[in-house]
């Protein structure tokens, strides 16, 4: 038999996971096909990007943080990603809750990064765009609606495939 306070963890980690399966489960679908959130207005490298600047050509934004581990595995990926896209899509990370603006941009440095990188140190283009875990990617379309959310490290090939989904309209 088990301890009341056993029984208790036992029943607050199954809450836990039911919670994060449904919300995030619901939460991937619920974005797809609705018009993108603000992005944050802080430039952390490169110029300042709004969703209007972005209007009449296919988006990725990466959410990530500097101490995520995922983040890191996925960066070089990203980093050939972008060089390869050029002018024909927008690629913009967003710093999400990171606590270090020299961390932050000494990850980007480390990667390579050569597209524009915004920081949302409070969480609330994060919280908007309904983030529960990094890094989370949104492919969005050149009317500025979510088309895909990627969750979890993507490689060169999966980010390849989507973005060819989406350029295909």
């Amino acid at each position: 038999m088990f301890s009341p306070a056993r029984l208790l963890g036992i029943i607050l980690t199954a809450a836990v996971l039911v919670t994060f399966v449904v919300f995030g489960l619901s939460g991937t679908r619920s974005a797809n096909g609705r018009l993108a959130p603000a992005l944050p207005t802080t430039p952390l490298s490169g110029q300042p990007v709004t969703l209007a600047g972005l209007k009449g050509k296919p988006a990725i934004v990466i959410f990530w943080a500097s101490w995520c581990g995922p983040c890191a595995h996925e960066a070089p990926a990203l980093a050939r990603v972008a060089q390869r896209l050029g002018s024909r899509a927008h690629m913009v990370g967003v710093n999400w809750s990171d606590v270090s603006v020299s961390d932050a941009k000494a990850f980007i440095r480390r990667y390579g990064w050569t597209f524009p990188n915004l920081r949302d140190a409070e969480g609330t283009a994060g919280n908007n765009y309904g983030i529960i875990s990094l890094p989370t990617t949104f492919l969005i379309d050149s009317d500025g609606h979510i088309r895909q959310t990627l969750r979890g490290p993507q490689t060169e090939q999966a980010l390849d495939r989507a973005l060819a989904t989406l350029m295909r309209g």
